[in-house]
């Protein structure tokens, strides 16, 4: 029986993620900052963890307790909306510290016991901010992009080591907790001179498009990386983000 082990797993695309695999039969590993057993069922084939994947002893505890693990799915991101001149460095970096240097450090401290066993696959979740720019979303999506050019510089590292590494590319998530997941670091960010532009984003965010991603979608299409042999990179996920993939 193969495990997988899911970051950010409290919520939205993670949490899904987590119950689907643990759907198909697969030991699961889902582990979230602040440990919740209670959003996941109950079962022998799933262990909840607390793990923050911008600290190194954090990353080290939680993989020393699982096991062998034969997917890796980094899933575990902030997000950010705001101007970008008004974006506190500091801000940028924090961003950065889970999207990006998160993402790489879960992949470091994974890759010796794929490598070791020639087989594996790591499930890297960006975002479909990566397909086209959208506005006020230059760290965020800055953040997305780094691990985009990793994913695929990184995948041919590894083949010949037999491990696979994806790139999962959810669109718009109007059900997640994305803009929730923001928090205090948006405080500031839409200056003055930045407001009317800001208000007609925001409102076009607020009109639901036609097209969008559900959780579901993108549970879904990481199985489907977590088991593809295709030699595919990239697997947009929701109608919006496969719009956006295919009129690239």
């Amino acid at each position: 029986m193969k495990t997988v082990l899911v970051t950010g797993s409290s919520s939205g695309y993670g949490l899904h993620t987590a119950r689907h695999f643990h759907a198909q039969g697969w030991n699961v590993v889902a582990t979230m900052r602040t440990p919740r057993e209670d959003v996941l069922p109950r079962s022998e084939r799933i262990r909840v963890l607390a793990l923050d994947v911008t600290k190194p002893e954090s990353i080290a505890a939680a993989l020393e307790s699982t096991g062998p693990i034969d997917v890796l799915v980094n899933n575990a991101g902030i997000g950010l909306f705001g101007a970008f001149e008004a974006t506190p460095m500091a801000t940028v970096r924090e961003v950065f510290e889970t999207n990006t240097f998160g993402v790489m450090a879960m992949t470091q401290a994974v890759l010796p016991q794929l490598r070791a066993r020639r087989s594996g696959v790591v499930v890297n979740v960006t975002s479909s901010a990566t397909l086209a720019p959208m506005p006020l979303v230059a760290v965020y999506t800055a953040s997305k992009m780094a691990i985009e050019g990793f994913t695929a510089s990184l995948a041919l590292e590894l083949e010949a080591f037999n491990v696979r590494v994806k790139l999962v590319e959810p669109g718009y998530g109007p059900t997640t907790r994305f803009t929730s997941n923001t928090g205090p670091r948006m405080d500031g960010l839409v200056p003055e001179a930045y407001a009317p532009f800001a208000q007609r984003i925001f409102s076009l965010l607020a009109q639901e498009p036609a097209a969008v991603t559900t959780e579901s979608n993108v549970a879904e299409m990481v199985w489907r990386a977590a088991n593809d042999r295709s030699g595919q990179l990239r697997f947009p996920a929701g109608a919006d983000a496969v719009a956006l993939a295919q009129s690239r």
